[in-house]
């Protein structure tokens, strides 16, 4: 069913690549300076947009492209980049099994806080010293991956992971977030990561709870402290991104998308997503192809 353009590799000329990082300005070359169509990855992305003019688009989302900014794209998300002119920066991308290789756990990706797999994602401004602290670690990555140093996959590890934690520290903390870290960090991960592998079929909070071994209550209480949502708002935020990318990109119908996430009857999908979103199906297609 689903057609929206997808890319699986990071280099389709050599599929054991699991980390890139390119310049934008030769991505912008080798592309002729034309833009391509939405499509979703299945590894992490991040843009370190130096200068730059035009829209970056984030499963519906649309956010001025600048100066100093960090994009990141989880892998699942649809984007789009739309230069208005030929950008400055580093494009830089890698899998889990980079992570893995590197000894970097996806617990320490999940606690950033840097990656989200639905809703909004702004791009991150941090200060100027900050930013070039960002630079430079980009730059070395970039001359790493252009020599042919021992342990070099290592390097570039721990670079990675020096870029991701200064991008941390840039951020505004969430004020939940320390008592997130000790207390029930775990326990939004394994949600999470049930969330994705289950909500297509499972749409209830309860079933969550009691594949964690706990009450409703206590998770729909640790994922508000956590992210501001209760469980069941995640669940439902994460169906309808889902449904908003299958309507816009795969060509399904509504009672198509709707039977592929779950729901036994078109009325029910619609009834749901206008319940979410404050559009039904429909209405939402006719605001994305009059934008």
């Amino acid at each position: 069913m689903e057609s929206i353009k997808r890319y699986t590799k990071i280099d389709r000329a050599n599929s054991s690549e699991n980390f890139s990082i390119a310049a934008m300005e030769a991505i912008y070359d080798e592309r002729g300076g034309a833009t391509d169509e939405p499509h979703r990855h299945d590894y992490y992305t991040v843009l370190l947009v130096k200068q730059s003019q035009g829209q970056h688009h984030i499963d519906f989302n649309q956010y001025d492209l600048a100066g100093q900014q960090v994009f990141f794209v989880a892998p699942g998300q649809v984007h789009q980049v739309v230069e208005q002119e030929r950008s400055e920066g580093f494009v830089i991308t890698f899998t889990t099994d980079f992570l893995v290789m590197n000894a970097i756990p996806l617990g320490f990706i999940e606690d950033l806080n840097l990656f989200h797999d639905y809703g909004e994602s702004p791009p991150l401004q941090p200060a100027a010293t900050a930013f070039e602290q960002l630079l430079h670690f980009a730059e070395q990555m970039q001359a790493l991956m252009q020599s042919d140093e021992e342990l070099m996959e290592l390097s570039l590890g721990a670079y990675l992971k020096l870029f991701l934690i200064k991008c941390k520290q840039s951020c505004s903390l969430h004020p939940d977030e320390s008592a997130l870290k000790f207390v029930g960090g775990h326990l939004v991960r394994d949600f999470k990561a049930l969330v994705n592998t289950h909500y297509r079929q499972e749409h209830a909070a309860s079933f969550y709870a009691d594949q964690l071994h706990i009450t409703a209550d206590h998770l729909n209480r640790t994922i508000k402290g956590a992210i501001g949502k209760t469980a069941k708002e995640y669940i439902q935020s994460r169906i309808t991104t889902e449904a908003k990318r299958l309507l816009c990109f795969s060509g399904a119908s509504a009672k198509e998308v709707g039977y592929s996430l779950g729901f036994s009857e078109p009325s029910n999908f619609s009834a749901f997503f206008k319940k979410c979103t404050g559009l039904s199906p429909s209405k939402f297609m006719e605001s994305v192809q009059s934008a």
